[in-house]
């Protein structure tokens, strides 16, 4: 007996996204890190030995872009995550270090806890994404730092302005770089696995550009409250804005992340690490779509496997 035999009549047949094939991402388990035909040539997975190689390369390699860009005199434009957060450090660490001022770059944070409506929590909260970016980045770059007007931030105001601010900036010829962790349901942002529900068909899917008040999966809000809110689920918003594919695929590269390891031989994130380097691109599956692009992600090397019972 195996668990995929037991869904059917059991409270978890309605719960998993309907579009996923839960057979094929049992086989995505059961494969490493070897390459797949539909990567892109330049998309790279990278081992990483631990949590402060992770975060020191990842920093590295986000601190690298601004100052490539810095240095070909070209503006550049940023979506970013709250989480993996660790790299802020790293990339602030770097670009002082290197004496990198920051005013060709404009950022666009992926995402925001919201309520229904898209009313988001004050900036002055610890629990706000703005606050976060804030704390860990852009008052730590100092007076190199980012412009605060060209900082944008996902409330609802200010998202539906992003692929209008997002198309001038690559007019002008600016490079877009991803930021991004993989979610427990393999989500980008917080554009979730059911929304592909919604759509006929995937370029119907890959057009939408962000969503006001998400509704978020159960497997989201219980990955946030084990990373942020340290077990405490009732503190956990349902919904979120999020950016869409219609933004994130158009980057010209991307830069990911998967640190989800917890200790003791525990973790979240390996599934969705393994199922988004080999389920292949479906609109039911987000984070399905990054190998496709040019670019990195870093993962611990526990993540790739072998995935297999373990009683801790």
């Amino acid at each position: 007996m195996n668990f995929l035999s037991t869904v059917e009549g059991s409270l978890l047949e309605n719960f998993f996204p309907k579009g996923w094939d839960m057979k094929k991402m049992d086989e995505c388990c059961e494969k490493g890190v070897e390459r797949e035909d539909f990567w892109h040539k330049d998309f790279n997975p990278i081992s990483c030995e631990n949590i402060y190689e992770f975060d020191t390369l990842m920093g590295h390699e986000i601190a690298m872009q601004i100052k490539n860009a810095r240095e070909k005199g070209e503006k550049l434009a940023m979506i970013l995550p709250v989480g993996p957060m660790g790299m802020y450090r790293w990339a602030v660490y770097f670009l002082k270090e290197w004496n990198v001022k920051c005013d060709h770059v404009y950022t666009f944070n992926m995402d925001e806890w919201s309520d229904s409506e898209g009313n988001t929590l004050e900036n002055t909260n610890p629990a706000s994404f703005e606050y976060s970016m804030k704390e860990a980045f852009f008052d730590k770059l100092g007076e190199n730092t980012i412009p605060p007007a060209q900082r944008n931030f996902a409330i609802k105001e200010n998202l539906p302005t992003y692929p209008e601010k997002i198309a001038a900036l690559k007019v002008e010829g600016a490079k877009l770089v991803l930021v991004f962790g993989i979610g427990r349901a393999c989500h980008i942002a917080f554009w979730e696995p059911h929304f592909a529900d919604e759509f006929s068909s995937v370029e119907e899917w890959k057009k939408q550009c962000y969503r006001i008040g998400a509704k978020l999966h159960p497997l989201t809000i219980e990955q946030n409250a084990i990373t942020s809110f340290k077990s405490r689920t009732t503190l956990v918003p349902c919904r979120a804005n999020t950016v869409g594919p219609g933004l994130f695929l158009q980057a010209d590269y991307i830069i990911g992340g998967c640190d989800g390891s917890l200790g003791r031989g525990m973790g979240w994130q390996g599934m969705s690490f393994l199922t988004t380097l080999h389920y292949g691109p479906d609109m039911n599956i987000t984070s399905s779509f990054m190998p496709t692009l040019p670019g990195k992600l870093f993962y611990l090397k526990e993540l790739a496997g072998p995935l297999t019972a373990e009683c801790n």
